[in-house]
């Protein structure tokens, strides 16, 4: 879920060579994966320049498609999920229709699952897919029918993570094929009053074991792929996260969303690191019986490398939202954000937050009240 404290859930809750060489290899053989056993050593160079795998077009057309965001029913979970993932597929074909094919797809963080604050661990970790699964498999149909590449978040299970729910952006190739999965970095805390917080693991959450499975290099992922680099997070308001992802070589930032967001955060990720960004939020949902259809919808957007909008949903209802990148021409001039960390790391390292890492390594908070117990006496910040 979006983090926007006044709007968000407080809203809810009421080139040639390149390409000839890439064709050659075959586009699933370039993708560089962020987990699976990752390296300990980052993947950053210090001369501005970043790695990248050969390019397949000289353009992209992009599409970050506003839907709307449905609970699945407990009582009814196989059938309410899959109908949520059959939308998912009649939208990748209206996307796909009248303006013409696109090559990447981008959803919201969780247009199979739904959202519901009701939902406790046990009620979530059954709504939760699985990645690769039974719903994947559906979209992957689709991808490969359009040689369209999809991007979409969801509750995912894990067998790794047997206790956990976790909120993954998934990565799906054009021929279908999960070639990545991003965790979402961390939950804002300590800011949704009373008896509340958020149960979902993050990276931050369990952050030494999370490096221990996947790697250093995976905390800050970056999926280099043949239509560009690829960085995703449903985080909100961290900047230095996305400037991080930057500095790795991320060209296109794909932030999803839930429920609202800030649209100067998005804006100023591509002003402030010179890449293109895109939101998708959810679409007003007259079907959600859980809050009022219009609450938080709307506003997907995306954003040139000097911040200004090149498209944007013109309604708060489901809409596609598309682009035209000129990624070899955008790659051939791009390099880092330019950052003089020497001035202002002392003080990073001397920083630390209101609350420390791996506060879920230990125990697994089992509904939201139970995360705000949990939580309650760790802040390291006085009250």
């Amino acid at each position: 879920m979006t983090e926007n404290k006044g709007f968000s859930r407080r809203s809810l809750f009421g080139a040639g060579a390149g390409i000839a060489a890439t064709a050659a290899l075959g586009w699933s053989n370039v993708v560089q994966a962020s987990t699976k056993g990752g390296p300990d050593k980052l993947n950053i160079t210090p001369d501005g320049r970043y790695a990248t795998v050969p390019l397949a077009k000289t353009h992209i057309s992009i599409g970050a498609v506003q839907s709307r965001v449905v609970p699945v029913e407990l009582s009814n979970l196989k059938q309410t999920r899959r109908a949520n993932v059959q939308h998912m597929m009649d939208l990748i074909d209206a996307a796909n229709g009248f303006t013409g094919r696109k090559d990447l797809l981008f959803f919201h963080e969780f247009p199979i699952t739904g959202y519901y604050q009701g939902w406790n661990l046990t009620d979530a970790r059954k709504v939760a897919i699985e990645v690769p699964g039974e719903e994947t498999e559906m979209l992957a149909k689709k991808a490969r029918e359009y040689g369209c590449w999809l991007v979409f978040g969801s509750y995912v299970r894990d067998p790794d993570w047997p206790e956990s729910l976790l909120s993954i952006t998934t990565i799906m190739n054009d021929k279908g094929e999960v070639v990545d999965k991003h965790w979402k970095a961390r939950n804002i805390k300590g800011v949704f009053g009373e008896n509340f917080e958020l149960f979902t693991t993050s990276i931050y959450d369990v952050l030494d074991r999370y490096v221990e499975m996947y790697g250093a290099d995976a905390v800050v992922p970056v999926t280099r792929t043949p239509i560009g680099n690829i960085a995703t997070t449903s985080t909100q308001r961290e900047p230095e996260l996305l400037r991080a992802m930057a500095m790795k070589g991320a060209e296109i930032m794909l932030r999803t969303a839930t429920g609202g967001f800030s649209p100067v955060d998005m804006q100023a990720t591509s002003l402030y690191n010179g890449i293109y960004t895109a939101v998708a939020n959810n679409a007003a949902s007259p079907q959600n019986k859980y809050f009022f259809e219009d609450a938080g919808g709307g506003g997907t957007a995306i954003y040139g490398p000097d911040g200004e909008v090149i498209s944007k949903a013109k309604t708060a209802f489901e809409t596609l939202v598309p682009a035209r990148i000129p990624i070899a021409d955008f790659r051939a001039r791009h390099r880092q954000p330019v950052v003089h960390s020497e001035i202002f790391m002392p003080v990073y390292e001397q920083y630390r937050s209101q609350f420390g890492p791996n506060l879920f390594s230990g125990y697994q908070p089992k509904d939201t009240v139970d995360a705000k117990r949990h939580l309650r006496d760790k802040a390291r910040w006085p009250k």
